[in-house]
């Protein structure tokens, strides 16, 4: 299975979105430049940031300078932005995507995403949140529909999310990003995933930093096929079939996370499967109703 920095995969809609990808989880201001930058410029495609980062706009600077030089085009870029935990409800969803489009500088968007199934903000009266849930949902189906944005789909969904908005949706997500890495080799909703034709993307590849770096296991295999602890990492969620989106502000990192072009063996895949303990070190949407 190739994994070069231009390697895609189709959506479920029929788009195309690249397999590495770069992530902004909370990169600061004086960082998200040089990361987007030299991203871009090693030949990244795909830019993941959520309204929770607070820096669309820095992207967007950063994106807008990068066309306007003929570094990139566009209509080359796959970029992503989330619906807010604060954010949920058909109104508040339309307000929010608008917002997000303005500081992103942008036409349109290539993937919008439900942040999380819940809410840290209390809930209207008389009002569940799966019902909150539901209308988030069909503002992102009118956004698709009105040709706003070119996908759409969720992140943090247990397959309990993902049941209930199947059995209501008219647009089926094309994505569930989740956290995702040996520690936390979510099978079971890989599976499920599979079997309803969304794609799972994984954040938290390296699961929070060096406990995952240093376990024997992952130093024992990448010394044997001569790539870093990271570069392994990133290449055994795909080779499970998702989509990565590492984040670095160290432009060296940044193109290491890239270079995926090698194949671990089946034993090798199946001895970081066994790591599994079902660790966390983000959020866990198991305890949203």
């Amino acid at each position: 299975m190739s994994s070069s920095i231009k390697s895609t995969i189709k959506l479920n809609n029929g788009i195309n979105i690249p397999v590495i990808g770069l992530g902004t989880y909370l990169t600061e201001d004086s960082d998200i430049e040089q990361s987007v930058r030299s991203a871009i410029e090693q030949g990244y495609r795909h830019i993941d940031t959520a309204s929770y980062y607070k820096n669309e706009k820095k992207i967007g600077d950063t994106i807008k300078q990068l066309i306007k030089e003929g570094v990139v085009k566009r209509e080359e870029l796959f970029i992503t932005t989330k619906v807010g935990t604060w954010q949920h409800g058909y109104e508040n969803a339309l307000k929010a995507f608008e917002e997000s489009l303005e500081k992103l500088q942008l036409d349109y968007l290539d993937c919008y995403l439900i942040h999380y199934p819940g809410t840290y903000s209390e809930l209207p009266k008389g009002e569940s949140m799966s019902s909150l849930r539901s209308k988030t949902w069909k503002a992102l189906e009118k956004l698709y529909n009105d040709g706003k944005v070119r996908s759409i789909g969720v992140s943090n969904y247990t397959e309990s999310h993902l049941h209930e908005l199947l059995s209501q949706c008219t647009i089926k997500p094309v994505m569930n990003q989740v956290e995702f890495h040996p520690y936390l080799f979510q099978e079971s909703l890989l599976n499920y995933c599979k079997s309803n034709d969304i794609v799972l993307e994984a954040y938290g590849s390296l699961a929070g930093g060096n406990e995952i770096l240093t376990e024997p296991v992952v130093l024992e295999i990448s010394n044997q096929i001569n790539k870093t602890p990271a570069q392994l990492l990133l290449k055994w969620a795909i080779q499970n079939g998702l989509i990565v989106i590492p984040k670095s502000i160290k432009s060296e990192r940044v193109i290491e996370n890239s270079l995926l072009d090698f194949e671990i063996s089946q034993e090798n895949i199946k001895k970081l499967n066994l790591l599994n303990k079902n660790k966390r070190f983000y959020w866990d949407p198991n305890n949203v109703n």
